[in-house]
């Protein structure tokens, strides 16, 4: 079997991937037309050159300008079946989708209203694409402590059925400020019984990892590229096996990385680190999830079993119930056993 035959086969989760960032062009432009006068091109070729991106602030800019578009109920569902749709073919079974209840709050949409669209877009997604959909809502890192509060509120007040995990994104650099109500946010989800799943260390240094561990309580973390600058860290992480959700396209695209041969995969892995392979805004980045373990194997020479360890690797540490965990397992095992 060829190795691109083995990646078509392989049973996948998708971990870290974010509800806007997730829209396909056509879905963008969808939406652009459904919604006239934002900046957003409405042409395939003007979108694409618009997802140029010079740097993570220009990236955080674009997504706040496609985030525009999702001004209904309607609009958020579009965008979870049209992931579902995507994911698919690619052998995904199930996914862990991170949504900013903050930035729908902004834009007027009631939190009841944006569930009921989120439960019925989970329920569709299973029943039309075969693809189980869970929710992570995250606060944007650089909107302080209305966005802390207003996440907080929707996770615990109106919570989707399927949401799993709190998190937290956007621009590293503006967290510190903000260091206290995000800590508050992350206690009282994890009291109600969510799992702390935030990034850390993509665009930062060491010192944003030892926060998302010690001050939010970490389960799992987004990223988290920059462990390698700090030894003790790595030691950390390498002990606790705290796993690791890592999208090399994305890194190379947001300039986190120079070339995607630069990418610290390998070494994290070299080092004992548990990783997981996800796409983050695939679209944006010209991407799929199936795309980055081609990007593995091509670009940063794993083989079948290190593919098939990082996919294990991803059921391992999602929230599926446990029975549908070990059956995902053994099909992964039935594949390398098959003689790929």
């Amino acid at each position: 079997m060829t190795i691109d035959a083995f990646i078509d086969a392989l049973p996948k989760v998708e971990l870290h991937v974010h509800l806007v960032g997730s829209a396909s062009v056509p879905t963008v432009l969808e939406l652009a037309r459904r919604h006239p006068g934002s900046n957003v091109p409405s042409t395939e070729e003007e979108l694409r050159r618009f997802y140029s991106f010079r740097d993570f602030p220009h990236f955080a800019q674009v997504y706040r300008a496609v985030n525009r578009l999702v001004r209904e109920p309607e609009d958020v569902a579009t965008l979870v079946l049209g992931l579902a749709r995507d994911l698919a073919p690619q052998g995904a079974r199930y996914v862990e989708l991170q949504v900013t209840p903050y930035a729908h709050h902004v834009v007027g949409l009631p939190m009841r209203e944006v569930t009921e669209a989120l439960d019925l877009a989970a329920r569709r997604s299973l029943t039309d694409h075969g693809v189980e959909m869970a929710y992570i809502f995250d606060i944007p890192g650089e909107y302080g402590e209305e966005a802390a509060k207003i996440t907080v509120e929707h996770a615990l007040q109106e919570p989707p059925a399927a949401l799993v995990g709190f998190g937290i994104g956007g621009i590293e650099q503006e967290r510190p400020k903000f260091r206290d109500a995000y800590r508050a946010a992350f206690s009282a989800a994890r009291a109600a019984g969510l799992h702390s799943l935030p990034h850390g260390g993509e665009m930062s240094g060491p010192e944003t990892i030892w926060e998302v561990i010690e001050g939010y309580g970490a389960e799992r973390i987004g990223h988290g590229i920059n462990c390698l600058a700090d030894p003790r860290l790595v030691a950390h992480l390498r002990d606790t096996q705290l796993p690791l959700d890592v999208c090399p396209t994305s890194n190379l695209c947001t300039g986190q990385i120079a070339r995607i041969e630069d990418h610290p995969l390998p070494r994290m892995l070299e080092e004992g680190l548990y990783v997981t392979l996800n796409s983050d805004d695939p679209p944006m980045f010209a991407t799929t999830l199936a795309n980055e373990y081609r990007v593995a194997a091509e670009a940063l020479g794993l083989g079948k079993a290190d593919l098939a360890q990082l996919a294990k690797n991803g059921v391992q540490a999602s929230y599926l119930v446990e029975e549908r965990k070990q059956a995902l397992l053994a099909e992964i095992d039935a594949l390398v056993a098959s003689g790929s």
